[in-house]
């Protein structure tokens, strides 16, 4: 009963930003819009506080690292060949375009940033503790915060209706049944986890920020870990995707992105894939980031 009542305040707080959006007074408005991009960070930084803690009770913390990479590795192959074989199998031909080495510089520091924030978020846990400071945080409300602020952003998404068509749906299809198939693979490989808790920890499509507590929250520590650093190495192998593969491959690039193409990687698609694809990003990105949340939840839950 207690997992049925997390989840129904994630998804409390996703659509009652989504639906009362229009009604907040304008200033709030901006104001969160203003902060949304920069909270992650803040949350990206009580995970690693937190994590900190519990990481002492898990016994293999480098095989943690190695799951994760490893699981982020196949999800996002799994994503990107499972999209190009539906766009083939729909008649679609690859494009060409090219990137530039600026906008992939960016693209590197602004993912160095999750891991600047998780670096000082340990560091304030080792100071803390060598201070002799007991201080808790409630990641668990904070990613609440964060979930009604996505469904303001959400809100005022750009989306148009003329781009629901079946053709676009089968980027974030492609993603949710690559995800799947990438990690049934690799149960063959490890079998340390389980194949439920490895449906559940692909599902989360690079929304790092919300898998990994919602994780620790309805499971455990160990598994919320993996679920943090999996969806955060599942957005550095978009952006590598992206550059190497989505002049050529828009559609399958934008597919491994997962629910970061609305946001995080929209520029990248913007530049590698041409703005031609912007809609595919927009709709997948909207539709995934919708769905992990529930996903992640209801996987742990049954899982």
């Amino acid at each position: 009963m207690q997992s049925f009542w997390l989840i129904f305040q994630l998804l409390f707080c996703l659509a009652f930003g989504f639906i009362f959006a229009k009604k907040f007074p304008s200033g709030l408005r901006k104001w969160c819009f203003k902060i949304l991009p920069y909270f992650s960070y803040l949350l990206l930084i009580t995970i690693a506080y937190e994590f900190s803690g519990l990481i002492q009770e898990i016994p293999h913390p480098i095989e943690i690292l190695t799951t994760s990479i490893s699981i982020a590795f196949v999800t996002s192959i799994g994503a990107f060949i499972c999209c190009y074989l539906l766009f083939k199998w729909a008649g679609y031909l690859p494009t060409h375009g090219r990137v530039s080495s600026d906008l992939v510089l960016k693209s590197l520091i602004n993912i160095s940033y999750a891991f600047i924030a998780l670096a000082l978020g340990y560091l304030l846990y080792i100071s803390f503790e060598t201070m002799h400071f007991d201080v808790n945080v409630s990641t668990w409300h904070l990613l609440l915060v964060f979930m009604l602020l996505i469904g303001l952003d959400l809100a005022y998404s750009p989306l148009d209706r003329s781009w629901l068509n079946w053709k676009i749906l089968l980027v974030p299809v492609g993603c949710i049944i690559g995800s799947f198939v990438g990690v049934l693979i690799y149960s063959f490989v490890n079998g340390d986890l389980k194949m439920k808790d490895l449906i559940m920890l692909s599902q989360g499509y690079g929304f790092y920020s919300m898998s990994g507590i919602v994780v620790t929250e309805l499971k455990n520590a160990e598994l919320g870990s993996i679920a943090l650093m999996n969806d955060l190495f599942r957005e550095i192998f978009a952006i590598i995707l992206m550059y190497c593969l989505g002049w050529r491959y828009p559609r399958a690039a934008i597919s491994a992105a997962g629910a970061t193409a609305m946001d995080v990687t929209l520029p990248m698609v913007k530049q590698a894939c041409g703005n031609d694809f912007i809609p595919h990003a927009m709709v997948s990105g909207f539709i995934l980031s919708v769905l992990a949340p529930i996903a992640v939840s209801m996987l742990a839950v049954i899982s």
